[in-house]
């Protein structure tokens, strides 16, 4: 198992973790776009390939913000890009982003296979209540 601070979702092609790896990921990983999720950035993003994608709180917002940041990762992966994504610690929102991309690929059948695939993968993923309640607003049908 690899002890990188950042982990691959998709081999090669969609990494999530913490801001802070974003240095190691770009020295070791080919990486065409970064999508910070954070909901505030103070400061300067922390790369030049990074994009501002948050995932909001506020939970008017919730359900959009996901599927945005979900529609770009997909886009850009379709593109033949490779993604990173991150949160501050690469918990929550990238857990979230994680799950949400692995039903997007058709990797993982619902929410909780999802959510136990991400924690498989990096297993500090703590997604949250809310984010949660979003996700199956998103994909339970």
């Amino acid at each position: 198992m690899s002890n990188k601070p950042y982990k691959a979702l998709v081999t090669d092609r969609i990494f999530f973790g913490g801001v802070d790896a974003i240095d190691e990921l770009v020295a070791n990983e080919k990486i065409d776009v970064i999508y910070d999720l954070r909901a505030k950035v103070d400061g300067p993003l922390p790369s030049d390939l990074s994009v501002h994608q948050p995932l909001l709180d506020d939970a008017d917002e919730q359900d959009n913000s996901i599927r945005e940041a979900v529609n770009k990762v997909m886009d850009a992966y379709h593109d033949g890009k490779n993604v990173y994504f991150h949160c501050n610690t690469g918990r929550g929102r990238g857990g979230t982003l994680a799950a949400a991309t692995l039903l997007e690929l058709g990797k993982a059948e619902n929410i909780e296979e999802a959510e136990l695939m991400t924690q498989a993968i990096r297993p500090e993923t703590n997604i949250k209540p809310a984010f949660k309640a979003a996700l199956n607003r998103i994909y339970t049908k």
